[in-house]
């Protein structure tokens, strides 16, 4: 008999410019848990496409509108429930879907009341100074870019 497991499908994007990645600031709101960068994504809303949503996630997590320019890959990974970070006593499966993009328009900004609290354009070679989340090295690496890491 198998434990009950949560399953969360998200979509992202790796978007470089001048040498320089955008990334979101993942603000997990609770005392004890302190936050990392990663890309902007996030999880898929019902009826949503991957792709829809890695388009709108980035526009609220960073103010930027984009293209979609090619699929890089799908990345999963199983946690154990001692290592979520919500308390649940099960099982949890992140699959990420992770795409390629280019900024079309917008400015800029700070996502409001959500779960990032900040958006920068980093330059590669400063990524390890980061505290990352585990899945910017593996995109980067399905982007074709040096991986930073392993992190979180």
């Amino acid at each position: 008999m198998s434990l009950p497991m949560d399953t969360r499908v998200g979509a992202y994007a790796v978007i470089v410019r001048d040498g320089a990645v955008l990334l979101s600031h993942w603000n997990p709101r609770h005392p004890t848990l302190r936050g990392a960068w990663s890309l902007p994504g996030g999880g898929m809303e019902i009826g949503e496409q991957p792709a829809q949503t890695a388009v709108r996630e980035v526009l609220e997590e960073t103010g930027y509108t984009v293209e979609i320019d090619e699929l890089l890959g799908v990345h999963s990974r199983h946690m154990g429930p001692e290592e979520r970070m919500d308390g649940l006593a099960r099982p949890f499966h992140a699959l990420r879907v992770v795409y390629r993009a280019h900024v079309t328009g917008g400015t800029l900004t700070a996502e409001v009341d959500g779960t990032s609290d900040e958006a920068r354009w980093v330059p590669l070679a400063a990524l390890a100074e980061l505290p990352l989340v585990g899945l910017v090295p593996v995109a980067l690496e399905l982007a074709g870019l040096a991986p930073a890491g392993e992190r979180r």
